[in-house]
């Protein structure tokens, strides 16, 4: 039964309870310890962090039993990148009307109090325009300009009559100084009919943009597409790649046999570039999506110097289950100056959470884990060798 309440009974406690969800202190789970990284007993944003008024109608005359008008589904999928001493996150939002949209929102620590802009981001449409956007990678690149690739979801124009469920992926672009005036770029061009997962390089690489692509046939599977790529474009205000080349290919029976993705741009260090990814394989019950780690050379951050085998980070306990099942995706991270790590990963395309490390301990573990041995004898013979014997 509902409990009756006045107008401003439950505009009192709707707004009491977002603020004790949004300044709910985090903490270490101390149930997670592989010596890699940490896990946090709370998500960093959900759906119920975005604030009120982008749900609510306060109106008492138009909304008198104080209503929610527009759903909030899920809140996942965050670029990331630290301004000021505070880290910012691109959050792609999901209303109850299956359209996603980006929320701003910035936090000190970087794993609790995250509070949201006054309005979501308004992002600019071309001639053909969006019918839905998603997954931006935050990019502060060495030309000046903070850069958001995402991608751009349209209905497949080559659909036959009925067709509803046909779509195209692009990657489209946008720039800004201030993450809130965003200008709109033309779309990247690629030789690949679809492209998703692109991501910038943040400095010059002979004075040309390098770009990180993911080639694929088709909106949800890779086809011919071989794995994670890479090519140059001369400008971003018209990003062309001529050519596509594999730097870390799918390979049978690993993490990474249905497709795979890069997730934020890599973080340079003394050792390499680090390259957060994320790999799908098939199972019986659908796709499983996990994240790893590799290493790429300084000077050419194409060229794979270290790939440890299998997955970095899986889903586990309470990110198992949400909208979808058995899922993890990473499009943002952000290295702090005391050398840590803020890994913001979401789970089941519901759920925004965050993971703590730091660059030596990420180094370590690309360094020294084994590469995936491919056959299951090779991987017996590498723990037997694990153990020292």
């Amino acid at each position: 039964m509902f409990t009756e309440q006045t107008f401003e009974q439950r505009e009192a406690a709707l707004r009491k309870k977002h603020n004790d969800l949004i300044t709910r202190r985090n903490e270490v789970d101390l149930r997670w310890d592989n010596g890699v990284f940490l896990r946090m007993k709370n998500a960093v944003v959900t759906a119920a962090h975005t604030p009120l008024e982008w749900r609510y109608d306060f109106s008492k005359k138009r909304n008198p039993f104080l209503m929610e008008r527009m759903g909030m589904n899920a809140a996942f999928n965050a670029g990331a990148m630290e301004i000021d001493g505070k880290v910012v996150l691109c959050v792609r939002l999901e209303g109850n009307d299956r359209k996603s949209f980006f929320g701003i929102c910035e936090s000190e620590s970087g794993i609790d109090n995250f509070r949201f802009h006054e309005i979501p981001c308004v992002i600019p449409e071309t001639e053909r325009p969006d019918t839905n956007v998603y997954d931006m990678r935050l990019v502060q690149h060495e030309d000046g300009w903070i850069y958001g690739l995402f991608c751009s979801e349209r209905k497949d124009p080559n659909a036959p009559k009925g067709d509803l469920s046909a779509a195209e992926a692009q990657c489209s672009i946008v720039r800004t100084q201030d993450l809130k005036t965003w200008e709109r770029l033309p779309d990247l061009k690629s030789p690949s009919p679809q492209q998703r997962n692109v991501v910038l390089h943040p400095e010059f690489i002979n004075g040309q943009y390098l770009l990180y692509t993911r080639p694929q046939d088709g909106f949800i599977d890779a086809g011919s597409g071989g794995g994670i790529g890479y090519g140059f474009c001369d400008s971003m205000g018209k990003a062309v790649i001529p050519e596509e080349k594999i730097m870390d290919a799918r390979i049978y029976h690993t993490i990474k046999e249905h497709k795979n993705g890069l997730g934020p741009a890599p973080i340079k260090t003394d050792k390499g570039w680090l390259h957060l990814a994320h790999g799908v394989r098939g199972t019986a019950s659908g796709l499983r999506y996990t994240l790893y780690l590799f290493m790429t050379n300084i000077d050419k951050p194409w060229k794979v110097i270290h790939a440890p085998g299998g997955h970095f980070m899986a889903p586990w306990e309470h990110e198992r289950l949400g909208d979808l099942v058995s899922i993890l995706f990473a499009n943002g991270w952000v290295k702090r100056a005391d050398g840590s790590v803020l890994i913001y990963y979401a789970s089941c395309d519901t759920t925004l959470h965050v993971a703590h490390s730091t660059v030596d301990r990420l180094v370590d573990y690309c360094i020294n884990t084994p590469e995936d041995g491919l056959r299951s004898a090779a991987c017996v013979q590498q723990r037997i060798a694990l153990g020292g014997h």
